[in-house]
């Protein structure tokens, strides 16, 4: 293997991170615009682009950790100049400062926690920027900042669009690495050797 491959497929890794930060970005926002607040049971409601916007925070996480800020910021300007056309230009401007605040405190806690894993830094950093970014961007786009909305986003975007991926993440790398131990086993046994 040559040297350039972690390399590749880390910047392989970094555009699928930042294809699916973009697209939810823009989805969350022609959602919201389309649909607006929309019940999701026990008296709460969300903005409809909430589980898009709260999946665009978990993405953002991988964008950091392939790409760098740079990665981020690529992907808000282009999130936002898509947002301005597809759904409308106040959506775009409310998303643009939300998700710039809510990247700044993320990153903050993000990087400081990184060194303790990337699942407990993204749901922590997740947790500390998904109420900026729905405060914010409830103001701004003008929707009311009600307790119901305001707790409505809060299980949209740390339950349903964080912590179920995060576990979903967490589940799939624990499958592999014990598929890769069990190979490793298989290659180090005597021919004719079984591993059951």
């Amino acid at each position: 293997m040559s040297p350039e491959a972690p390399d590749r497929r880390n910047l392989i890794k970094g555009a699928i991170a930042l294809f699916v930060y973009i697209g939810a970005i823009v989805a969350a926002n022609i959602l919201s615009a389309h649909f607006g607040l929309v019940p999701v049971g026990f008296g709460l409601v969300v903005t409809a682009g909430t589980y898009a916007a709260g999946f665009a925070l978990l993405s953002r996480d991988f964008v950091h950790t392939y790409l760098g800020v740079r990665g981020v910021l690529l992907g808000i300007a282009v999130g936002v100049i898509l947002s301005w056309f597809l759904a409308t230009p106040a959506l775009a401007m409310a998303s643009a400062v939300a998700f710039l605040v809510a990247e700044l405190a993320d990153m903050l806690v993000f990087l400081w926690i990184r060194p303790r894993g990337f699942v407990r830094a993204a749901l922590i950093s997740n947790c500390v920027s998904a109420p900026v970014d729905t405060v914010l961007f409830l103001w701004i786009a003008g929707f009311p900042l009600m307790f119901e909305s305001i707790v409505g986003q809060m299980v949209g975007k740390i339950l349903w669009a964080t912590i179920v991926p995060l576990g979903i993440y967490v589940a799939v790398r624990a499958l592999l690495r014990v598929r890769r131990e069990r190979h490793l086993l298989r290659d180090s046994l005597p021919i004719g050797s079984a591993v059951e």
